[in-house]
Protein backbone atom coordinates (compact mmCIF):
# COMPACT_ATOMS: atom_id res chain seq x y z
CA UNK A 1 0.00 0.00 0.00
CA UNK A 2 2.47 2.45 0.98
CA UNK A 3 4.46 1.73 -2.10
CA UNK A 4 1.31 2.42 -4.52
CA UNK A 5 1.01 5.79 -2.59
CA UNK A 6 4.61 6.29 -3.01
CA UNK A 7 4.08 5.41 -7.32
CA UNK A 8 0.97 7.78 -7.20
CA UNK A 9 3.19 10.68 -5.51
CA UNK A 10 5.43 10.41 -7.96
CA UNK A 11 2.56 10.38 -10.93
CA UNK A 12 1.10 13.48 -9.44
CA UNK A 13 4.36 15.59 -9.04
CA UNK A 14 5.40 14.57 -12.58
CA UNK A 15 2.22 15.99 -13.75
CA UNK A 16 2.43 19.04 -11.86
CA UNK A 17 6.35 19.29 -13.22
CA UNK A 18 5.10 18.81 -17.12
CA UNK A 19 2.28 21.62 -16.44
CA UNK A 20 4.97 23.74 -14.97
CA UNK A 21 7.39 23.56 -17.48
CA UNK A 22 5.72 24.35 -20.48
CA UNK A 23 4.44 27.97 -18.82
CA UNK A 24 8.45 28.11 -17.74
CA UNK A 25 9.35 27.68 -21.60
CA UNK A 26 6.96 29.90 -23.08
CA UNK A 27 8.01 32.68 -20.67
CA UNK A 28 11.28 31.91 -22.06
CA UNK A 29 10.65 32.11 -25.60
CA UNK A 30 8.96 35.79 -24.99
CA UNK A 31 12.07 37.09 -23.64
CA UNK A 32 14.10 35.71 -26.41
CA UNK A 33 11.33 37.12 -28.63
CA UNK A 34 10.54 40.57 -27.78
CA UNK A 35 8.23 41.30 -30.75
CA UNK A 36 4.78 39.93 -31.14
CA UNK A 37 3.34 40.29 -34.99
CA UNK A 38 1.32 43.29 -34.67
CA UNK A 39 2.06 47.30 -35.32
CA UNK A 40 2.35 48.20 -31.73
CA UNK A 41 4.67 46.07 -30.86
CA UNK A 42 7.15 46.54 -33.97
CA UNK A 43 7.28 50.54 -33.66
CA UNK A 44 9.00 49.77 -30.99
CA UNK A 45 11.77 48.77 -32.94
CA UNK A 46 14.77 51.05 -33.35
CA UNK A 47 16.60 52.27 -36.41
CA UNK A 48 20.12 51.20 -35.57
CA UNK A 49 23.35 53.53 -35.92
CA UNK A 50 25.27 51.75 -38.33
CA UNK A 51 22.40 52.93 -40.69
CA UNK A 52 22.38 56.56 -39.14
CA UNK A 53 26.21 56.43 -40.23
CA UNK A 54 26.07 54.68 -43.54
CA UNK A 55 24.36 57.36 -45.55
CA UNK A 56 25.67 55.40 -48.95
CA UNK A 57 24.86 51.64 -50.34
CA UNK A 58 24.82 50.29 -53.32
CA UNK A 59 22.27 47.42 -55.20
CA UNK A 60 21.88 45.49 -58.40
CA UNK A 61 18.88 44.66 -60.36
CA UNK A 62 20.40 41.85 -62.45
CA UNK A 63 18.61 38.51 -63.40
CA UNK A 64 17.42 36.60 -66.96
CA UNK A 65 15.73 40.04 -67.96
CA UNK A 66 18.98 41.12 -68.30
CA UNK A 67 19.64 38.71 -71.21
CA UNK A 68 17.53 40.86 -73.77
CA UNK A 69 18.82 43.98 -72.78
CA UNK A 70 16.08 45.80 -74.48
CA UNK A 71 14.20 48.96 -72.68
CA UNK A 72 13.17 48.44 -69.28
CA UNK A 73 13.36 45.71 -66.00
CA UNK A 74 9.85 44.99 -66.99
CA UNK A 75 10.95 43.33 -69.97
CA UNK A 76 9.20 40.19 -68.69
CA UNK A 77 6.30 42.02 -68.14
CA UNK A 78 5.63 43.72 -71.19
CA UNK A 79 6.61 40.79 -73.47
CA UNK A 80 3.42 39.24 -72.73
CA UNK A 81 0.85 42.25 -73.54
CA UNK A 82 -0.54 42.90 -76.68
CA UNK A 83 0.70 45.63 -78.90
CA UNK A 84 3.07 46.96 -76.48
CA UNK A 85 6.87 47.70 -78.23
CA UNK A 86 8.69 44.90 -75.70
CA UNK A 87 6.10 42.07 -77.26
CA UNK A 88 6.83 43.49 -80.84
CA UNK A 89 10.25 43.64 -80.09
CA UNK A 90 10.20 40.03 -78.40
CA UNK A 91 8.52 38.59 -81.47
CA UNK A 92 10.79 39.83 -83.97
CA UNK A 93 13.81 38.43 -81.90
CA UNK A 94 12.93 35.72 -80.33
CA UNK A 95 9.88 34.15 -81.68
CA UNK A 96 6.12 33.52 -80.55
CA UNK A 97 5.59 33.75 -76.91
CA UNK A 98 3.96 29.54 -77.14
CA UNK A 99 7.89 28.99 -78.63
CA UNK A 100 9.41 31.56 -76.84
CA UNK A 101 8.87 32.45 -72.94
CA UNK A 102 10.41 34.33 -70.33
CA UNK A 103 11.13 30.89 -69.09
CA UNK A 104 13.31 30.29 -72.12
CA UNK A 105 16.40 33.33 -71.23
CA UNK A 106 17.11 31.25 -68.33
CA UNK A 107 19.38 29.14 -69.71
CA UNK A 108 21.09 32.49 -71.39
CA UNK A 109 21.49 33.97 -68.18
CA UNK A 110 24.74 32.05 -67.84
CA UNK A 111 26.56 34.95 -65.04
CA UNK A 112 29.94 33.41 -66.81
CA UNK A 113 31.92 36.83 -66.12
CA UNK A 114 30.82 37.12 -62.64
CA UNK A 115 33.04 37.46 -60.03
CA UNK A 116 31.35 38.39 -56.64
CA UNK A 117 34.64 39.40 -54.45
CA UNK A 118 35.47 41.76 -57.36
CA UNK A 119 32.30 43.67 -57.28
CA UNK A 120 32.63 44.09 -53.93
CA UNK A 121 35.99 45.39 -53.70
CA UNK A 122 34.65 48.09 -56.48
CA UNK A 123 31.19 48.28 -54.11
CA UNK A 124 34.22 49.34 -51.15
CA UNK A 125 35.85 51.72 -53.39
CA UNK A 126 33.26 53.48 -54.14
CA UNK A 127 32.56 54.63 -50.73
CA UNK A 128 29.45 52.24 -50.02
CA UNK A 129 28.50 51.17 -46.36
CA UNK A 130 25.82 48.57 -47.49
CA UNK A 131 25.38 46.68 -50.60
CA UNK A 132 23.44 43.75 -51.70
CA UNK A 133 21.85 42.02 -54.68
CA UNK A 134 17.63 41.93 -55.58
CA UNK A 135 16.85 38.75 -54.21
CA UNK A 136 13.93 37.84 -56.14
CA UNK A 137 12.49 40.57 -58.73
CA UNK A 138 9.13 40.64 -59.78
CA UNK A 139 9.75 37.94 -62.71
CA UNK A 140 9.17 35.30 -59.69
CA UNK A 141 13.21 34.19 -60.43
CA UNK A 142 15.25 33.46 -57.26
CA UNK A 143 18.62 34.50 -57.14
CA UNK A 144 19.52 32.26 -53.90
CA UNK A 145 19.95 28.22 -53.01
CA UNK A 146 16.19 28.02 -52.68
CA UNK A 147 14.53 24.55 -51.16
CA UNK A 148 11.49 25.88 -51.93
CA UNK A 149 11.80 26.58 -55.45
CA UNK A 150 13.80 24.72 -58.55
CA UNK A 151 12.98 28.25 -60.44
CA UNK A 152 16.81 29.47 -58.50
CA UNK A 153 19.65 30.37 -59.66
CA UNK A 154 21.74 27.45 -58.30
CA UNK A 155 19.37 25.22 -60.04
CA UNK A 156 18.98 26.87 -63.34
CA UNK A 157 20.96 30.01 -65.14
CA UNK A 158 24.29 30.76 -63.48
CA UNK A 159 24.10 27.41 -61.56
CA UNK A 160 25.63 29.62 -58.55
CA UNK A 161 24.25 31.19 -55.69
CA UNK A 162 24.71 34.33 -56.55
CA UNK A 163 22.83 36.08 -53.00
CA UNK A 164 25.34 33.55 -51.23
CA UNK A 165 28.28 34.60 -52.96
CA UNK A 166 27.87 38.72 -52.52
CA UNK A 167 26.91 38.27 -49.04
CA UNK A 168 30.12 36.35 -48.18
CA UNK A 169 32.21 39.08 -50.27
CA UNK A 170 30.69 41.86 -49.01
CA UNK A 171 31.50 40.96 -45.30
CA UNK A 172 34.60 40.18 -46.28
CA UNK A 173 34.64 44.37 -47.45
CA UNK A 174 33.42 45.14 -43.81
CA UNK A 175 30.26 46.31 -45.51
CA UNK A 176 26.44 45.69 -43.88
CA UNK A 177 24.27 43.01 -46.42
CA UNK A 178 21.30 44.47 -48.22
CA UNK A 179 19.02 41.50 -49.82
CA UNK A 180 15.98 43.36 -51.64
CA UNK A 181 12.89 41.64 -52.16
CA UNK A 182 9.71 41.86 -54.77
CA UNK A 183 7.83 38.76 -55.15
CA UNK A 184 4.74 40.66 -54.37
CA UNK A 185 5.12 41.62 -57.79
CA UNK A 186 4.82 38.99 -59.16
CA UNK A 187 1.39 38.19 -58.80
CA UNK A 188 -0.48 38.07 -62.10
CA UNK A 189 2.70 39.57 -63.66
CA UNK A 190 2.32 36.99 -66.12
CA UNK A 191 -0.96 36.21 -68.16
CA UNK A 192 -1.43 32.90 -66.39
CA UNK A 193 -5.00 32.37 -67.86
CA UNK A 194 -3.71 32.93 -71.06
CA UNK A 195 -2.96 29.16 -72.76
CA UNK A 196 -1.91 30.56 -76.10
CA UNK A 197 1.47 31.07 -74.11
CA UNK A 198 3.99 29.35 -72.40
CA UNK A 199 2.75 31.20 -68.96
CA UNK A 200 -0.63 29.74 -69.38
CA UNK A 201 0.99 25.79 -68.85
CA UNK A 202 0.22 25.19 -65.78
CA UNK A 203 3.85 23.10 -66.13
CA UNK A 204 5.82 26.34 -65.69
CA UNK A 205 3.36 27.44 -62.58
CA UNK A 206 6.52 27.41 -59.95
CA UNK A 207 8.20 30.58 -62.38
CA UNK A 208 4.73 32.15 -63.53
CA UNK A 209 2.74 32.05 -60.75
CA UNK A 210 -0.97 30.75 -59.58
CA UNK A 211 -3.62 30.61 -61.99
CA UNK A 212 -5.67 34.27 -61.65
CA UNK A 213 -8.60 35.32 -63.57
CA UNK A 214 -8.30 37.10 -67.09
CA UNK A 215 -8.04 40.82 -67.06
CA UNK A 216 -6.09 40.69 -63.41
CA UNK A 217 -2.48 41.96 -65.16
CA UNK A 218 -0.83 43.54 -62.30
CA UNK A 219 0.33 47.68 -63.05
CA UNK A 220 1.52 50.25 -61.44
CA UNK A 221 -1.09 52.64 -61.11
CA UNK A 222 -4.10 50.42 -60.46
CA UNK A 223 -5.64 48.34 -57.94
CA UNK A 224 -4.66 44.63 -57.85
CA UNK A 225 -8.18 42.82 -58.01
CA UNK A 226 -8.36 40.16 -56.45
CA UNK A 227 -5.72 40.02 -54.18
CA UNK A 228 -3.81 37.15 -53.78
CA UNK A 229 -4.95 34.26 -51.59
CA UNK A 230 -3.92 32.98 -48.28
CA UNK A 231 -1.50 30.37 -50.24
CA UNK A 232 0.33 33.06 -52.64
CA UNK A 233 1.20 35.08 -48.93
CA UNK A 234 2.43 31.61 -47.09
CA UNK A 235 4.83 31.18 -50.02
CA UNK A 236 5.79 35.07 -50.30
CA UNK A 237 6.61 34.62 -46.19
CA UNK A 238 8.21 31.01 -46.40
CA UNK A 239 10.77 32.76 -48.91
CA UNK A 240 11.44 35.30 -46.39
CA UNK A 241 11.86 33.48 -44.04
CA UNK A 242 14.55 30.88 -46.00
CA UNK A 243 16.58 34.28 -47.09
CA UNK A 244 17.12 35.40 -43.46
CA UNK A 245 17.89 31.65 -42.39
CA UNK A 246 20.19 31.25 -44.84
CA UNK A 247 21.86 34.55 -45.57
CA UNK A 248 21.46 37.01 -42.08
CA UNK A 249 20.63 40.14 -44.14
CA UNK A 250 21.85 43.62 -42.31
CA UNK A 251 19.07 45.07 -44.42
CA UNK A 252 15.85 43.97 -46.22
CA UNK A 253 14.73 46.42 -48.77
CA UNK A 254 10.99 46.07 -50.26
CA UNK A 255 9.74 47.62 -53.43
CA UNK A 256 6.15 49.27 -53.61
CA UNK A 257 2.56 47.22 -53.76
CA UNK A 258 3.85 45.20 -51.24
CA UNK A 259 0.43 46.22 -49.51
CA UNK A 260 -1.27 43.54 -51.66
CA UNK A 261 -0.14 41.13 -49.15
CA UNK A 262 -2.42 40.42 -46.17
CA UNK A 263 -1.74 42.70 -43.34
CA UNK A 264 -0.70 39.99 -40.67
CA UNK A 265 1.73 38.32 -43.25
CA UNK A 266 3.69 41.55 -43.06
CA UNK A 267 2.99 42.04 -39.54
CA UNK A 268 4.44 38.42 -39.53
CA UNK A 269 7.58 38.55 -41.64
CA UNK A 270 8.83 41.83 -39.57
CA UNK A 271 8.17 40.40 -36.26
CA UNK A 272 10.33 37.08 -37.64
CA UNK A 273 13.15 39.22 -39.16
CA UNK A 274 13.59 41.44 -35.81
CA UNK A 275 13.23 38.31 -33.63
CA UNK A 276 15.96 36.58 -35.59
CA UNK A 277 17.93 39.32 -35.67
CA UNK A 278 18.11 39.46 -32.12
CA UNK A 279 18.80 36.06 -32.27
CA UNK A 280 21.43 36.71 -34.41
CA UNK A 281 23.07 39.85 -32.20
CA UNK A 282 22.43 42.25 -35.24
CA UNK A 283 20.95 45.51 -35.58
CA UNK A 284 19.04 44.76 -38.48
CA UNK A 285 16.98 48.03 -40.69
CA UNK A 286 14.19 46.91 -43.19
CA UNK A 287 12.59 49.31 -45.77
CA UNK A 288 9.14 50.24 -47.22
CA UNK A 289 7.58 52.87 -49.22
CA UNK A 290 4.32 54.67 -49.00
CA UNK A 291 1.93 53.14 -46.48
CA UNK A 292 3.28 48.76 -47.01
CA UNK A 293 3.92 48.71 -43.29
CA UNK A 294 3.07 51.01 -40.26
CA UNK A 295 4.71 54.53 -39.96
CA UNK A 296 7.58 53.60 -37.77
CA UNK A 297 8.08 49.52 -37.73
CA UNK A 298 10.51 50.30 -40.36
CA UNK A 299 12.44 52.99 -42.40
CA UNK A 300 10.22 55.21 -45.09
CA UNK A 301 11.91 54.31 -48.86
CA UNK A 302 11.29 56.53 -51.80
CA UNK A 303 11.92 55.75 -55.49
CA UNK A 304 13.81 58.05 -57.52
CA UNK A 305 13.12 61.05 -55.16
CA UNK A 306 13.99 62.58 -52.32
CA UNK A 307 12.30 64.69 -49.52
CA UNK A 308 12.61 68.88 -50.54
CA UNK A 309 12.83 69.35 -46.73
CA UNK A 310 14.84 67.89 -43.61
CA UNK A 311 12.68 65.16 -42.12
CA UNK A 312 13.08 64.50 -38.14
CA UNK A 313 13.30 60.58 -38.94
CA UNK A 314 15.59 58.66 -40.90
CA UNK A 315 15.01 57.63 -44.68
CA UNK A 316 16.42 56.31 -47.57
CA UNK A 317 15.90 56.58 -51.41
CA UNK A 318 16.88 54.35 -53.98
CA UNK A 319 17.45 55.35 -57.81
CA UNK A 320 19.35 54.14 -60.52
CA UNK A 321 22.78 55.08 -62.14
CA UNK A 322 20.84 55.18 -65.38
CA UNK A 323 18.16 57.81 -66.42
CA UNK A 324 15.96 54.76 -68.23
CA UNK A 325 16.29 51.66 -66.84
CA UNK A 326 17.08 49.61 -63.77
CA UNK A 327 18.75 46.43 -65.22
CA UNK A 328 21.32 46.49 -67.96
CA UNK A 329 19.89 47.57 -71.75
CA UNK A 330 21.45 48.29 -74.94
CA UNK A 331 21.27 52.16 -74.79
CA UNK A 332 21.53 53.42 -71.18
CA UNK A 333 21.65 56.71 -70.22
CA UNK A 334 24.16 57.43 -67.36
CA UNK A 335 23.94 59.96 -64.69
CA UNK A 336 26.98 62.27 -64.45
CA UNK A 337 28.97 61.45 -61.12
CA UNK A 338 28.53 65.25 -60.09
CA UNK A 339 24.53 64.51 -60.28
CA UNK A 340 25.30 61.30 -58.26
CA UNK A 341 27.30 63.41 -55.67
CA UNK A 342 24.90 66.55 -55.75
CA UNK A 343 22.27 63.53 -54.90
CA UNK A 344 23.94 62.29 -52.10
CA UNK A 345 24.91 65.47 -50.39
CA UNK A 346 21.08 66.91 -50.68
CA UNK A 347 19.93 64.01 -49.73
CA UNK A 348 22.30 63.34 -46.61
CA UNK A 349 21.47 67.00 -45.45
CA UNK A 350 17.58 65.80 -44.75
CA UNK A 351 17.92 63.29 -42.63
CA UNK A 352 18.39 60.67 -45.87
CA UNK A 353 20.69 57.61 -46.96
CA UNK A 354 20.66 56.57 -50.71
CA UNK A 355 20.57 53.27 -52.33
CA UNK A 356 22.11 53.25 -55.76
CA UNK A 357 20.95 50.91 -58.48
CA UNK A 358 23.63 50.00 -60.96
CA UNK A 359 22.65 47.12 -64.13
CA UNK A 360 25.48 44.26 -64.68
CA UNK A 361 25.24 42.68 -67.97
CA UNK A 362 23.47 39.03 -68.12
CA UNK A 363 26.97 37.50 -68.23
CA UNK A 364 28.26 39.38 -64.93
CA UNK A 365 30.06 42.01 -66.35
CA UNK A 366 29.76 45.53 -64.48
CA UNK A 367 30.63 48.13 -67.84
CA UNK A 368 33.73 50.55 -67.84
CA UNK A 369 30.80 53.86 -67.36
CA UNK A 370 29.69 52.28 -64.21
CA UNK A 371 33.12 51.36 -62.68
CA UNK A 372 33.93 54.97 -63.61
CA UNK A 373 31.08 56.81 -62.20
CA UNK A 374 31.26 54.47 -58.65
CA UNK A 375 34.89 55.10 -58.44
CA UNK A 376 34.81 59.06 -59.32
CA UNK A 377 32.08 58.93 -56.24
CA UNK A 378 34.60 56.76 -53.88
CA UNK A 379 37.51 59.54 -54.38
CA UNK A 380 35.34 62.37 -53.63
CA UNK A 381 34.01 60.18 -50.88
CA UNK A 382 37.72 59.57 -49.41
CA UNK A 383 38.28 63.67 -49.23
CA UNK A 384 34.91 65.07 -48.40
CA UNK A 385 33.54 61.77 -46.41
CA UNK A 386 33.94 63.16 -42.74
CA UNK A 387 31.03 65.76 -44.10
CA UNK A 388 28.99 62.21 -44.74
CA UNK A 389 30.10 59.55 -43.10
CA UNK A 390 27.96 59.31 -39.75
CA UNK A 391 26.86 62.77 -39.50
CA UNK A 392 23.54 64.00 -38.59
CA UNK A 393 21.50 67.05 -39.72
CA UNK A 394 21.84 70.33 -38.68
CA UNK A 395 19.27 72.96 -37.52
CA UNK A 396 18.44 73.38 -40.98
CA UNK A 397 19.24 71.51 -44.63
CA UNK A 398 20.27 74.21 -46.52
CA UNK A 399 20.36 77.03 -49.21
CA UNK A 400 20.12 77.95 -52.61
CA UNK A 401 17.86 78.44 -55.53
CA UNK A 402 17.60 74.69 -56.22
CA UNK A 403 13.61 73.83 -55.33
CA UNK A 404 13.01 69.67 -55.51
CA UNK A 405 9.98 68.28 -56.80
CA UNK A 406 8.75 65.48 -54.51
CA UNK A 407 6.95 62.53 -55.38
CA UNK A 408 7.41 59.02 -56.61
CA UNK A 409 9.41 58.82 -59.83
CA UNK A 410 10.20 62.29 -59.57
CA UNK A 411 13.32 62.60 -59.84
CA UNK A 412 13.71 63.65 -63.70
CA UNK A 413 12.14 67.10 -62.82
CA UNK A 414 14.74 67.69 -60.52
CA UNK A 415 17.37 70.50 -61.79
CA UNK A 416 20.99 70.69 -61.23
CA UNK A 417 22.34 72.37 -58.62
CA UNK A 418 24.42 75.44 -58.65
CA UNK A 419 27.63 76.95 -56.28
CA UNK A 420 24.87 78.88 -54.35
CA UNK A 421 22.93 75.58 -53.61
CA UNK A 422 24.43 74.57 -49.70
CA UNK A 423 23.89 71.91 -47.67
CA UNK A 424 24.81 71.59 -44.00
CA UNK A 425 25.71 68.35 -41.87
CA UNK A 426 27.13 68.04 -38.26
CA UNK A 427 29.10 65.55 -36.40
CA UNK A 428 30.10 66.40 -32.87
CA UNK A 429 31.63 70.12 -32.59
CA UNK A 430 31.88 70.30 -36.46
CA UNK A 431 29.72 72.25 -39.18
CA UNK A 432 30.13 70.89 -42.64
CA UNK A 433 28.76 73.66 -45.26
CA UNK A 434 29.07 71.77 -48.45
CA UNK A 435 28.96 73.72 -51.69
CA UNK A 436 27.43 71.81 -54.79
CA UNK A 437 29.71 73.72 -57.32
CA UNK A 438 32.88 75.43 -57.19
CA UNK A 439 31.91 79.19 -58.01
CA UNK A 440 33.10 81.14 -61.05
CA UNK A 441 33.83 84.48 -58.72
CA UNK A 442 36.56 82.45 -56.06
CA UNK A 443 33.95 83.42 -53.61
CA UNK A 444 31.27 81.86 -51.21
CA UNK A 445 28.46 83.74 -49.56
CA UNK A 446 27.06 81.20 -47.33
CA UNK A 447 23.75 83.71 -46.05
CA UNK A 448 22.30 81.18 -43.47
CA UNK A 449 25.63 81.27 -41.11
CA UNK A 450 24.98 85.49 -40.81
CA UNK A 451 25.24 86.78 -37.99
CA UNK A 452 21.92 88.06 -37.91
CA UNK A 453 20.18 84.84 -38.64
CA UNK A 454 20.56 83.77 -34.85
CA UNK A 455 21.21 79.56 -36.24
CA UNK A 456 24.93 79.72 -34.56
CA UNK A 457 25.21 79.06 -30.82
CA UNK A 458 29.20 80.79 -30.90
CA UNK A 459 31.25 82.83 -32.91
CA UNK A 460 33.15 81.10 -35.46
CA UNK A 461 36.53 80.16 -35.03
CA UNK A 462 38.22 77.99 -37.59
CA UNK A 463 37.46 77.07 -41.23
CA UNK A 464 38.68 74.54 -43.29
CA UNK A 465 38.02 73.18 -47.10
CA UNK A 466 38.27 69.50 -47.06
CA UNK A 467 41.35 68.24 -49.76
CA UNK A 468 43.52 71.35 -48.99
CA UNK A 469 46.03 72.05 -47.53
CA UNK A 470 46.18 75.56 -47.34
CA UNK A 471 44.42 78.33 -45.02
CA UNK A 472 41.30 79.56 -46.42
CA UNK A 473 40.54 83.35 -45.95
CA UNK A 474 37.05 83.90 -44.45
CA UNK A 475 34.76 87.19 -43.06
CA UNK A 476 31.78 86.58 -41.11
CA UNK A 477 29.16 89.26 -40.78
CA UNK A 478 25.52 89.95 -40.43
CA UNK A 479 25.56 89.16 -44.31
CA UNK A 480 27.02 85.82 -43.74
CA UNK A 481 30.05 84.09 -43.97
CA UNK A 482 32.03 85.06 -47.04
CA UNK A 483 34.85 82.80 -48.05
CA UNK A 484 37.47 83.02 -50.41
CA UNK A 485 38.59 79.82 -52.25
CA UNK A 486 41.62 78.91 -53.53
CA UNK A 487 42.60 79.78 -57.56
CA UNK A 488 42.14 76.64 -58.72
CA UNK A 489 38.93 74.09 -57.94
CA UNK A 490 39.61 71.43 -54.96
CA UNK A 491 38.36 68.51 -57.11
CA UNK A 492 36.18 68.31 -59.74
CA UNK A 493 32.04 68.01 -57.70
CA UNK A 494 31.30 69.30 -54.59
CA UNK A 495 33.45 70.54 -52.07
CA UNK A 496 33.06 70.87 -47.99
CA UNK A 497 34.07 73.19 -45.57
CA UNK A 498 34.49 72.20 -42.09
CA UNK A 499 33.32 75.09 -39.42
CA UNK A 500 34.48 75.33 -35.97
CA UNK A 501 32.88 77.47 -33.44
Amino acid sequence: MKRNNWIYSLIIFGLCACTANPEKKESQVMEEKPYTADWSSLQQHQTPEWFLDAKFGIYFHWGPYSVPAYQTEWYSHWMYVEDHPVRKHHEETYGSLDEFGYKDFIPMFTASQFDADEWAELFKKSGAQFAGPVAEHADGFAMWDSQLTEWDAVDMGPKRDIVGEMEKAIRKQGMKFVATYHRHWMYAWYPTWDTSVDAGDTQFEGLYGPKVPEGTFVMADKPTNPLPDDAFNQEWLDRLDELMDKYQPDMIWFDNKMDIIGEEYRQQFLANYYNKAEEWGQEVVCTYKFTDMAKGSAVLDLERARMSEKKDFPWLTDDSIDWKAWSHIANPKYKSTNRLIDFLVDVVSKNGAVLLNIPPTADGVIEQEVRDRLLEMGEWLSVNGEAIYGTRPWKIYGEGPQEIVEGHLSENKNPDAVAQDIRFTTKGDALYAIALDWPESGKLMIRSLGTDQELLDETISQVELLGYKGKIKWVHSAEGLEITLPEEPVGQHAFALKIAQ
